[in-house]
């Protein structure tokens, strides 16, 4: 043991480890950082109607396994036509078993006949942690942009090739971002950066976990 309070993340995602490790480094957040997998747990059901409700759960079915403060995110596509989804369906939007170039497909199609100028869309990504002794924060970070009327580059996944961030100046999608350009203005670091500066607060109140 390192010493530092365990911080169990809800997650099998070894890149992801790695981002959340990164951005806790920087903000001076000395934890270590086990994932759920190796743990030998697996992810509970996520069946909450908002990002911040899966995240929580995640959060929470791992804070009660192990007996440490944990993190979850949950994350997806909101697109403003369609009233928000594909949303917490994000990943199944086609169907269960659907593959990202289905879920494109499917998405590419209910907005065919909508112009450029209102295909506004945002990715959506809440980051919960959860102490055992019941202390929680939930943090929400977005990448406002558009869609486009096809798929373009093969980097990041999910619906990257269909979408261009606000934050891009030459009308790239993120799936022709390098992952580092994707990194800096993501809303998934967003959100963890956010969590990284509340994390301490709720480690203080929770002090001999793990």
């Amino acid at each position: 043991m390192s010493g530092r309070p365990r911080v169990v993340v809800a997650t099998a995602n070894q890149h992801k480890l790695r981002e959340i490790r990164a951005i806790l480094d920087e903000h001076g957040v000395e934890v270590e950082l086990v994932a759920m997998s190796e743990l030998g747990l697996d992810s509970p059901p996520e069946d909450g109607d908002t990002f911040e409700a899966n995240a929580l759960i995640k959060a929470r079915a791992c804070a009660q396994a192990t007996g440490s403060v944990a993190i979850a995110d949950d994350s997806g596509l909101a697109v403003d036509v369609l009233d928000g989804a594909p949303g917490v369906y994000s990943a199944r939007y086609a169907g269960p078993e659907a593959d990202d170039e289905a879920n494109n497909a499917k998405l590419l199609a209910e907005v065919a006949d909508v112009p450029a100028d209102r295909r506004r869309a945002r990715f959506v990504c809440a980051a919960a942690a959860v102490a055992p002794g019941g202390h929680e924060l939930v943090v929400r970070g977005e990448m406002p942009g558009h869609l486009v009327d096809r798929p373009r580059g093969t980097n990041g996944f999910g619906y990257d090739p269909l979408f261009v961030a606000e934050a891009t100046t030459d009308g790239r999608t993120n799936g022709e971002l390098s992952p580092s350009e994707k990194d800096a203005i993501s809303h998934r670091g967003a959100a963890f950066r956010g969590l990284a500066e509340h994390l301490p607060a709720l480690l203080a109140v929770d002090p001999d976990t793990g």
